[in-house]
């Protein structure tokens, strides 16, 4: 058994922490005391931890099973940095070649390595069975563990093989970490790893460094991005979108528009994948447009946003992929762009499965919808659907909370809903009690003859958003309860009985009406900063220098809080560093005479007088032909031939230009003009468009169609509105 105070110095000898997060402690703990473990923690908390401090302190090697390679090589990585011995982590999987397979088997055999991560498809293969068969294992890792739930947003099949094959291997204690798990979700997890009886230990899900944010998806949308990206100037995002054709248009049309972006999708060469990942890790790209086949356990605390151009297919996918926003504790801006239309595609995508699963499909798709149309607080209504209350009214961090709608009286609609489901044997779902209630004629509703019923049509007819209001909310106050494993039936709560009895005061937020119309939106965020932001600024330099030399992710050298902490108390010696929050004696010995070296010559430099105690506060859519279009006027090919190329006459070539550069795309024709247009012919068309006041092409060709062709009137004008509006 290992007291308290020997893990406390155990984490600091490691991982250069002084304390533990939230109950890592007891966590780790409990799986040193021999027990299998459940750990329910949201992104951020600090789950690897949970695996990889016990996995150094005791005999044997530790299994990881892991979902993705990139996370394999990600993790692998980090570890490394915390020892003097790369062989302390090793993955197995099908990307390593047969010597690579045999360095890793020999390292493990000789007792230097602690973590072996493997894919639970490497897992099933014989000649690995028989050669873990034969190893002394101290436990097993089931990271990412809402894989093997159905009702999970990320289920994989493969997961569920995991128990026979550890019951083959040998049996040993098994933690299951998982970021995100509904209580439905948490109860698969357990049924099918055998660990009804592991120690659970439940953090909350609420991020309070998050900020919320739905807008309605305009036909400005990718405008609005670009707008968005570059007020974040310098900062890393991810953008996910749900199809790889969009993750490629995108991500070029942002190219275009001077954003340094990559794509990222499983259709990819994984090479290239893999190529696009780390440059993003590395911080050679600001942002990285994907499925979301990227992210699932990426190690990168510095993401400052995540925007869904895309709304995700459920609560749970939308809470993970957020969650990759903060990492550090610092800022994260969470921004989704929603219209009712994608929800409609996301459900013609179901048509084909099974019966089951598409009606599985289709709850979760109602709850995110829910979320995203609620005038409510997001992050009240996030924790509510992983089974948290919140007790705060205002979260003072979410679109819905700063900019509050007044509540209204819905006292006698609750009453009226709740008879509704009554009078209905609470065997419907919500949208067919709306239905019911405002009195809507169709065959369903006859052939049950629910059009005899008293509740029938004793709500107006125009109140369907009002009555999603008050169903939603009257769930999140516990009157009502949607049964989600029957088909999202509604039912009524004791306490929705004795509401009825006797009915007070119920006060609620209408939803959000979303549409296609442009919306400007305040969006906001903070983030933490050093005392001496010059030198913050040459330690992220000279960290940006190493980590390029030596071809690893900035931020496994040393993370921000940790500049942050030196640009505030000034180490200049290796003992010094190695007090500094997330540096340890492995990385301060690793990296540390570089970085001590430029703060002690910016501190004689400056004649800083060093603290010796002071406490460290710890845009419409492109197509792909738009966007060769831009590419090819970059390349300063004629527009004539440009036309030819691409199949176009050449009116049809302008009217693509023109509708670029109206979505506020700069572009630059000049190249061509110079070619085909006299410069005084050029500079008369310019002023006419800078001296009218609008761009109506039929009053230009009025005004100057007896000199100039409408030919040459459209070139200008691109040229005028590409210059002057972009």
């Amino acid at each position: 058994m290992v007291t308290h105070i020997d893990l406390k110095s155990e984490l600091k000898n490691y991982f250069g922490f002084d304390t533990f997060k939230g109950n890592q402690e007891e966590i780790i703990l409990s799986l040193l005391a021999g027990n299998d473990v459940f750990v329910l923690m949201p992104t951020g908390g600090g789950k690897s931890l949970c695996y990889q401090l016990p996995s150094l302190m005791l005999d044997g090697t530790a299994i990881i099973i892991s979902p993705l390679i990139a996370l394999m090589k990600n993790q692998v990585d980090a570890m490394r940095n915390f020892g003097e011995d790369d062989g302390i982590a090793h993955f197995l999987n099908s990307s390593l070649n047969k010597s690579a397979i045999e360095k890793v088997k020999s390292d493990i055999l000789s007792g230097k390595t602690k973590l072996l991560y493997v894919a639970p498809e490497s897992l099933t293969k014989e000649e690995n069975i028989d050669f873990l068969r034969g190893i002394k294992i101290s436990f097993y890792a089931v990271d990412e563990a809402h894989c093997i739930s159905e009702w999970g947003h990320d289920f994989r099949p493969e997961y569920r093989r995991i128990r026979p094959i550890i019951n083959e291997i040998g049996v040993r204690p098994v933690i299951a970490l998982t970021a995100t798990a509904t209580p439905k979700v948490q109860h698969d997890i357990q049924k099918n790893l055998g660990m009804q009886n592991a120690k659970v230990f439940k953090s909350s899900f609420n991020r309070p460094n998050l900020y919320y944010e739905v807008r309605s998806k305009t036909k400005n949308v990718d405008k609005d991005i670009i707008k968005y990206i570059k007020s974040q100037e310098g900062k890393s995002g991810i953008i996910y979108c749900l199809s790889r054709k969009k993750v490629e248009e995108l991500a070029e049309m942002l190219s275009v528009n001077n954003i340094k972006a990559l794509p990222y999708h499983a259709g990819m060469d994984s090479a290239q994948r893999n190529a696009n990942q780390d440059a993003f890790l590395w911080e050679k790209v600001d942002v990285i447009v994907a499925t979301i086949a990227f992210g699932m356990g990426i190690d990168k605390p510095d993401v400052r946003y995540v925007i869904h151009y895309d709304i995700p297919k459920s609560l749970e996918g939308y809470y993970q992929e957020t969650g990759r926003a903060g990492r550090d504790g610092g800022e994260g801006q969470c921004i989704a762009f929603y219209t009712s239309k994608d929800l409609q595609k996301l459900e013609k995508f179901m048509q084909g499965k099974p019966i089951a699963e598409q009606e599985i499909g289709r709850q979760l798709l109602l709850e995110t919808a829910a979320y995203c149309e609620s005038s409510m607080c997001r992050r009240k209504t996030l924790l509510y659907y992983f089974g948290e209350d919140y007790k705060e009214d205002n979260c003072g961090n979410c679109d819905n909370c700063l900019n509050p709608k007044k509540k209204v009286e819905a006292k006698d609609e609750l009453c009226a809903v709740i008879e509704t489901v009554i009078a209905l044997k609470e065997k419907f779902k919500p949208d067919y009690i709306i239905d019911v209630m405002t009195g809507k004629s169709n065959s369903e509703i006859k052939s049950y003859k629910h059009d005899e019923l008293e509740v029938y049509g004793c709500q107006d007819a125009d109140s369907e958003r009002l009555l999603n209001a008050v169903i939603h909310q009257g769930i999140i106050a516990g009157y009502l309860d949607k049964d989600i494993e029957n088909y999202g039936l509604l039912k009524v709560t004791k306490a929705g009985h004795a509401f009825l009895k006797n009915p007070k005061s119920f006060k609620i937020v209408e939803d959000n009406e979303y549409n296609e119309e442009e919306e400007e939106v305040v969006m906001k965020g903070g983030s933490s900063c050093a005392v001496d932001p010059e030198l913050y600024s040459i330690l992220k330099d000279l960290r940006k220098k190493i980590a390029k030399r030596l071809e690893l992710p900035p931020y496994v050298i040393f993370q921000d809080v940790s500049l942050e902490a030196m640009a505030t108390t000034y180490p200049i010696t290796i003992e010094e560093l190695q007090n500094i929050q997330g540096v340890g004696a492995g990385k301060a010995k690793r990296y540390g005479e570089e970085f001590i070296k430029v703060i002690k010559t910016h501190v004689e430099e400056n004649e800083i007088d060093r603290p010796e105690d002071l406490r460290v506060r710890t845009v419409a859519n492109k197509s792909k032909l738009k966007i060769s279009i831009i590419q090819g006027i970059d390349r300063k090919i004629a527009l004539d031939e440009l036309a030819e190329s691409k199949g176009l006459d050449f009116n049809e070539l302008l009217d693509e230009v023109e509708a670029i550069v109206y979505s506020g795309t700069k572009i630059n024709i000049d190249y061509f003009l110079d070619e085909v247009m006299d410069e005084d012919h050029l500079e008369d068309m310019f002023a006419y468009f800078k001296e009218s006041e609008s761009d109506d092409l039929e009053a230009a060709i009025e005004e100057l169609g007896g000199e100039y062709t409408e030919e040459e009137i459209r070139l200008v004008r691109i040229k005028f509105l590409s210059e002057m509006g972009n």
